[in-house]
């Protein structure tokens, strides 16, 4: 099952790619985040803040917007972008997963931080998205690595490590029911 924006007008399985292109490429969920955190912005500034090749930021900004998750707010040159939410809930065999703005964000900080890299490369998006929700709970101080790492069935450490990694995104997404 999954649900995306009504009001985008898009078909569901072309946000559907969208969503999957942005899990598996950080530059791509940078931008998202980028703009969804700044936005109304214009690919200038993306340009100019995150580093990203002309090309690309005008290219993945066409694709967000061609989706429906990211929607022009100026008619008119340079134009602004400003994001739709994201709200992906994916059921298989009795297991479900929701995508949203701050699993892509956790995405985003892969190719800063090589500790969310070689998580995903270990325990794959599922793993990371249910780090995530632990990280929530060791933001506000309701979970500790200890616990965290006897329910992800990590050691202590790399339950830490995972978490830290994480808590920069917990903090910007307080709610995780977004």
């Amino acid at each position: 099952m999954s649900k995306s924006p009504a009001h985008s007008g898009r078909p569901p399985i072309q946000q559907l790619q969208t969503v999957v292109d942005l899990l598996e490429t950080p530059t791509l969920a940078r931008i998202y985040v980028y703009v969804s955190q700044n936005g109304p912005v214009t690919v200038a500034q993306l340009i100019d803040t995150l580093g990203v090749p002309q090309g690309t930021a005008y290219d993945y900004v066409q694709k967000l917007e061609a989706a429906g998750i990211v929607t022009k707010t100026r008619e008119q040159r340079p134009y602004e972008y400003e994001t739709d939410p994201i709200s992906l809930t994916l059921s298989t065999d009795g297991e479900t997963q929701t995508v949203t703005p701050a699993l892509i964000a956790a995405v985003a900080r892969r190719d800063e931080d090589e500790d969310i890299n070689v998580y995903i490369d270990r325990h794959g998006l599922d793993g990371l998205a249910v780090a995530l929700e632990y990280a929530y709970e060791y933001v506000d101080g309701t979970v500790n690595n200890r616990i965290a790492a006897r329910e992800l069935d990590l050691s202590p450490l790399e339950a830490e490590i995972i978490l830290q990694a994480l808590e920069p995104v917990a903090k910007a997404y307080a709610d995780p029911a977004e």
